[in-house]
């Protein structure tokens, strides 16, 4: 029996592909190489998801011998030094809880904030310099794949595993921050380390080191030379950014009279703070800490008070997703960019 293919068929019975496209089995080209990224890079991929997966667990646990902990001894909101009349005699329960807890709580940031690094250097970086500088690249691309359509996939697929790993361990740290963070656990949500480890801005991070690890790569065509440019960019993205973090909200400005003691809450983030005059105006810098005479040198400047530039707690989720959504337009930015240069090397 002789076997006629119908039109509008590649000869294999697969309709609306004429041009023979489709891989046996009814694979697309993009299906195809997703499988093939996903078989190149599972070892990466599934050594991330695991560590996503553990560390979650982790958090898990760690959130709930800490919530025992402040529930027995009532010590939840309470600081080493309070003047809330409730955490009277409390101090030792929270040093304790602090000599126990602090540890296990500090890796877990530490380990978030070092996560967009590790995911720029061990992933996107090798990630297409390593075909560039094997020359493997050009067995796919001389298939019926196109580069953007390669380089859509070796992105697309790894950008999603990031996603899916970072935002589980945000989300479970984020969940162990509410029971821990700021006055009981001394670890504030302003401080560099539990800034970067909370809500989205370790996963936008992370999408950005993959996207520098891809562009140098692209650029560089060299595995050890793009990982050591991806590494040294992503940590000066978050050092400069965070130099950037006071300013993407007003500050809230609040003035204590003289006399009256100047203090804010513990969970406000002091960013500056000086002397005002009783007619409004602000001096940062008074000549008077070492002067004999501290109330007569204030008297002479016409000091009537102290003012403190400060982020309350309130500002912590919206700077948040500021600081996150600039990442993430960096990092598209950068992924648009990898894509020209796609186009201008490899057509």
């Amino acid at each position: 029996m002789t076997t006629t293919a119908h039109p509008g068929t590649n000869g294999r019975g697969t309709a609306g592909d004429p041009g023979g496209t489709r891989e046996a089995g009814g694979l697309a080209p993009l299906g195809g190489l997703l499988w093939l990224v996903w078989r190149q890079h599972r070892l990466v991929f599934g050594v991330l998801l695991a560590a996503a997966a553990g560390g979650a667990v982790w958090c898990a646990v760690l959130r709930g011998q800490m919530a025992g902990f402040i529930d027995a001894h009532h010590i939840a909101g309470c600081s080493q030094i309070s003047l809330d009349p409730r955490c009277a005699h409390t101090q030792e329960a929270v040093t304790a809880f602090r000599d126990t807890y602090g540890s296990p709580l500090r890796l877990a940031e530490v380990g978030l904030v070092l996560l967009p690094a590790l995911t720029g250097l061990f992933l996107g970086a090798p990630l297409i310099a390593r075909e560039l500088e094997a020359g493997t690249h050009k067995l796919v691309l001389t298939q019926s794949v196109g580069p953007l359509r390669w380089l859509a996939a070796k992105t697309g697929l790894p950008a999603l595993v990031v996603l899916t790993a970072t935002t589980g361990l945000s989300l479970a740290f984020s969940w162990l921050w509410q029971v821990a963070g700021d006055e009981v656990s001394g670890f504030y949500w302003y401080s560099a380390l539990g800034f970067q480890a909370l809500g989205p801005v370790p996963v936008a991070y992370s999408l950005l080191a993959l996207a520098v690890g891809v562009l140098a790569g692209l650029l560089l065509r060299r595995t050890v030379l793009s990982m050591g440019v991806t590494l040294a960019a992503v940590v000066a993205l978050q050092v400069g950014l965070a130099q950037l973090r006071p300013y993407l909200l007003p500050v809230v400005t609040t003035e204590f009279p003289n006399r009256r003691p100047a203090q804010l809450p513990d969970d406000a983030w002091l960013v500056g703070q000086g002397n005002y005059t009783r007619s409004g105006a602000q001096l940062p810098d008074v000549p008077c800490d070492p002067a004999p005479n501290y109330q007569n040198c204030l008297e002479q400047h016409d000091v009537a008070g102290q003012y403190m530039d400060h982020h309350p707690a309130s500002q912590h989720w919206p700077l948040a997703w500021i600081e996150a959504g600039i990442v993430l337009a960096v990092a598209a930015v950068l992924t648009v960019i990898a894509f020209r240069v796609m186009r201008r090397r490899h057509g």
